[in-house]
């Protein structure tokens, strides 16, 4: 059984100790053991539950949440309807984010292409583009 020190995986998930050891305080890791000079000992249960928490962090999920959707995880069969529900209300909220972010890139894309035919037209001496028209 591969196992990882807290330095490791501090590195690994480019994460503070400090996170690491609050993430176990309130439960959302598993319980990590202690060798008798009290260091922790990481397993693969934890690098893959850190992998998950990373996962649903970058997409917005609160604390709370995670706390909720990992107890549910620990009794699945009897939770599999609040399972659903909530990563399908996770998912609805990364569709909606993805769908602002596709917005802001058109704007930013439309300012590229307007700045970058005003520099060639500053670089040609021609006349200067209308924003209208973009």
């Amino acid at each position: 059984m591969t196992t990882y020190t807290i330095k490791q995986v501090s590195q690994m998930f480019g994460l503070p100790a400090s996170t690491l050891r609050y993430y176990e305080e309130i439960g959302l890791l598993p319980a990590v053991e202690k060798t008798k000079a009290n260091q922790r000992i990481y397993t693969e249960e934890h690098i893959g539950r850190l992998g998950a928490i990373r996962c649903f962090k970058e997409t917005g999920m609160s604390m709370a949440k995670l706390l909720e959707f990992f107890t549910y995880e620990e009794e699945e069969q009897e939770h599999i309807e609040e399972i659903l529900a909530l990563l399908k209300e996770q998912d609805r909220h990364v569709a909606e984010q993805i769908e602002k972010l596709q917005s802001a890139r058109k704007q930013i894309n439309r300012k590229l292409r307007y700045y970058s035919d005003i520099k060639a037209s500053m670089d040609s001496g021609s006349t200067y583009p209308f924003w209208g028209d973009y």
